[in-house]
């Protein structure tokens, strides 16, 4: 799909590749202190999070473990059904580790309250929570999370390994995506 063609899809634009990558930066910083004397696993919640993962890693200077794990609780749909399937699990034993689990996107947040609950009965000696982006107004569960890029609001964005139907994930840039495309 051409990029003329995309941005028809497009009702407008949230937040920046350079807020991202500016922001990420900082959330960085914040872990490279709290995490200075300890060993942190990150995981990374697959697909959405490759994007966040890569960048925010990069930005790191403490030495981090990674590992990721595929659960899908969308489908095709723009709304979470809040069954969770475990497509990969992790290659890692969590046991006595310090994990940070990071995430695309909190939306209605019952995906990864159900991962939190499955993480904390495999033995970790803590988890947290960094997300890139929360939609405050969308939550149906509260999720305590540590480090959070930007609150936006409840619309349904693409872009920054957000996707809509496994579309739209190379966008450098977080949109809303217009409602001819999904409705």
């Amino acid at each position: 799909m051409r990029a003329a063609d995309i941005a028809q899809d497009l009702e407008r634009v949230l937040v920046t590749e350079e807020q991202i990558q500016e922001r990420l930066a900082e959330l960085a910083a914040e872990v490279d202190r709290d995490y200075a004397d300890r060993e942190v696993l990150l995981v990374g919640v697959l697909k959405g999070a490759v994007m966040v993962m890569a960048d925010f890693t990069r930005a790191l200077t403490i030495d981090a473990a990674m590992d990721w794990m595929a659960v899908s609780s969308y489908g095709a749909s723009t709304k979470s059904s809040g069954v969770v399937q475990i497509r990969k699990d992790l290659d890692t034993p969590l046991e006595g580790k310090h994990v940070l689990v990071v995430e695309d996107i909190i939306d209605s947040g019952l995906t990864l309250n159900w991962l939190l609950e499955h993480f904390a009965t495999r033995g970790a000696a803590s988890i947290e929570v960094l997300a890139a982006f929360r939609k405050p107004d969308a939550a149906k569960v509260e999720i305590d999370a540590k480090y959070v890029g930007f609150d936006i609001p409840s619309d349904f964005v693409i872009g920054y390994g957000l996707d809509y139907a496994e579309r739209y994930r190379g966008l450098r840039d977080v949109a809303v995506l217009a409602p001819h495309v999904y409705s």
